[in-house]
């Protein structure tokens, strides 16, 4: 239902894009999945016909997103990152607009708003000026209007983003629930890594604008042999002297360092965890604490980014600065 093949998108030295290729098949939940300033929004604009790539092709539901735009535009539903509930409006009242914009009228528009309040549980809210509702029911009455005029294709750009726990939760029951019961096809883009192995059946890791990693979740895990090692360094830099201390320790790999944070990879964890505190301790190097894991989807990331999640993270995005002007 969606191909993207070779993006390319730049705002002045920026490459927001670098080459983005994958394919989304009809009924899944296709995440991508990467930090902040990865592409992923790019992509979506593009995809959504919003933004014109300099290079590459894509196509939405069979249609070319440069040369059909006006197709790909009825085919679709789109939440994007910020809201776009009119908070001066009631619930009702947003739903009607949107099916309007849509072209629909009458009695097919107003059963289909009533039925998305009720489905989305803001029927008791209906009638009240959204600026009252909650962020959660905000959000909820967003994905409404993306479904308000039956699309093949919803596009959920970063969509739990804000929320806390408890209703993120209730969203990623919302979205699954979308995708079983309705046969949606949805494009999911996020940077919580529990969110994308938890939804995604399958998905592409992004990074600085190209596809390092593609796959179902579990598959991407697998492939990753052994236990993660993790060992947080207690109050100082990691430095060259790790890499030295765990020279000789056997049974590691993919040992790397990133902050007071080390990770490496290990066939028996829990057998490597002694000689790891030991080579450690035996160049002064302090320890605050130490796990041992799976493989999750940040060793994934790591393998193929070079670097964690969450130092990819810590660098400054420039993708929405970018993307704005």
């Amino acid at each position: 239902m969606i191909q993207a093949n070779d993006l390319k998108k730049g705002y002045g030295e920026v490459r927001a894009l670098d080459g983005l290729s994958f394919e989304v098949p009809e009924g899944a939940i296709f995440g991508l999945l990467g930090p902040n300033g990865a592409g992923k929004s790019t992509a979506v604009k593009v995809l959504t016909t919003l933004a014109r790539a300099d290079g590459g092709e894509a196509r939405v539901a069979g249609f070319d997103v440069a040369r059909d735009a006006r197709r790909v535009r009825r085919t679709i539903g789109v939440v994007a990152q910020k809201s776009g509930v009119d908070i001066d409006l009631t619930g009702r009242e947003n739903l009607m607009l949107q099916g309007r914009l849509q072209g629909m009228r009458g009695r097919e528009l107003s059963s289909r708003a009533e039925a998305l309040l009720e489905e989305f549980g803001l029927a008791d809210a209906a009638g009240r000026v959204t600026r009252g509702y909650s962020g959660g029911m905000q959000r909820r009455l967003d994905i409404a209007i993306g479904l308000v005029h039956r699309p093949k294709v919803l596009f959920l750009d970063e969509p739990t983003t804000g929320l806390d726990p408890e209703v993120r939760a209730a969203m990623w029951t919302e979205i699954s629930r979308l995708q079983r019961d309705e046969g949606l096809t949805i494009l999911l883009t996020t940077h919580y890594l529990e969110e994308a192995d938890r939804l995604a059946s399958s998905l592409a890791i992004v990074d600085r604008g190209r596809v390092v990693a593609s796959g179902a979740p579990d598959e991407l895990k697998a492939a990753l042999d052994g236990d993660s090692v993790q060992v947080e360094l207690d109050g100082v830099e990691a430095n060259g002297n790790v890499h030295a201390a765990l020279s000789g320790v056997g049974g590691l790999s993919a040992v790397s360092v990133d902050g007071r944070r080390l990770h490496a990879r290990a066939a028996d964890g829990a057998r490597a965890v002694p000689a790891v505190l030991a080579a450690l301790d035996a160049h002064a190097i302090p320890v605050a604490s130490v796990r041992v894991a799976r493989p999750s989807l940040d060793d994934v990331y790591l393998r193929y980014a070079g670097r964690s999640f969450a130092a990819a993270e810590a660098e400054k995005p420039t993708e929405n600065k970018e993307a704005g002007r």
